[in-house]
């Protein structure tokens, strides 16, 4: 959701403060009415890591969306995942009528493993899946497993950040929601739900406020429900990449856990011989 331009709070955008002088890439660039599927993500993303290296600089990938990562870590490739945009519209007018749910559970039909690692909110991944199905007879998950017989392009080293102490992190998931209402999220999502309801909709934050803008809910049950999901998103996060056996995880509260995690990267950036 970074991509989207607007979309400054609900999606915790680094400020020119954090980034410290540090290039950004991919962030704030696309309008939240256009689409943005995983074999744009890789493409682009392959871009730019490319420049990256002819700069003799190192590509650092940040996030949390583990679809987009592994799709670009393990060089999955799109490029005969066909579209249809009657087939397309067609879905979004069944998501529109019968709602996520209703999706969810016709890709659980068609494939039930990808169906396990979306949310019933994806809408856009959730549609795009049954798309490929219904134009290839193949499933999204079967497609991607047949573009892994390639070797993966980049050597990476991968870096998980966790805690220990699960409320601790869930005590700062919440803090952090507060101070994003403090901030200004609700105006945020009131801007975007007036423009970019479809886009909006799909993330968390943004989809709880709109409840509320629409009478339907109270300014506290809008807040504990956006503490609520973020804190699952986060559990989903880490069941996800915990099936990663390649991540060096580094426990947040130990220790000079940042110094650690950063003579570890540069060790491995050296042995690796990446310039």
């Amino acid at each position: 959701m970074q991509i989207y331009k607007y979309m400054n709070i609900g999606t915790a955008k680094p400020t020119v403060e954090e980034m410290d002088g540090v290039p950004h890439h991919m962030l704030d660039f696309l309008e939240p009415d256009q689409s943005f599927s995983v074999a744009d993500y890789v493409a682009e993303a392959g871009r730019i890591i490319k420049d990256i290296y002819s700069r003799g600089k190192m590509p650092v990938l940040a996030g949390g969306t583990g679809l987009y990562i592994s799709s670009l870590i393990n060089g999955v490739h799109f490029s005969e995942m066909r579209s249809d945009a009657k087939l397309r519209k067609e879905l979004e007018n069944t998501a529109a009528q019968k709602g996520a749910e209703y999706m969810h559970k016709t890709l659980e039909e068609i494939d039930p493993e990808l169906a396990k690692k979306l949310h019933p909110n994806d809408m856009g991944r959730i549609i795009r899946a049954i798309e490929v199905f219904r134009l290839t007879g193949i499933t999204m998950s079967e497609q991607q497993r047949q573009s892994l017989a390639k070797p993966p392009v980049y050597n990476a080293l991968l870096i998980g950040l966790t805690f220990s102490d699960r409320q601790a992190l869930y005590n700062r998931i919440n803090r952090r929601v507060d101070i994003m209402l403090e901030s200004g999220l609700l105006e945020e999502a009131r801007m975007l739900g007036d423009k970019y309801s479809r886009t909006a909709s799909q993330a968390i934050g943004y989809k709880e406020l709109s409840l509320y803008l629409k009478g339907q809910e109270t300014p506290e049950d809008a807040k504990e429900k956006i503490k609520q999901e973020t804190r699952r998103y986060a559990k989903r996060q880490l069941t996800w990449f915990r099936r990663n056996e390649k991540i060096n995880w580094f426990d947040m509260q130990e220790e000079n856990a940042a110094e650690k995690m950063t003579a570890m990267a540069i060790t491995f950036i050296a042995a690796n011989k990446v310039f």
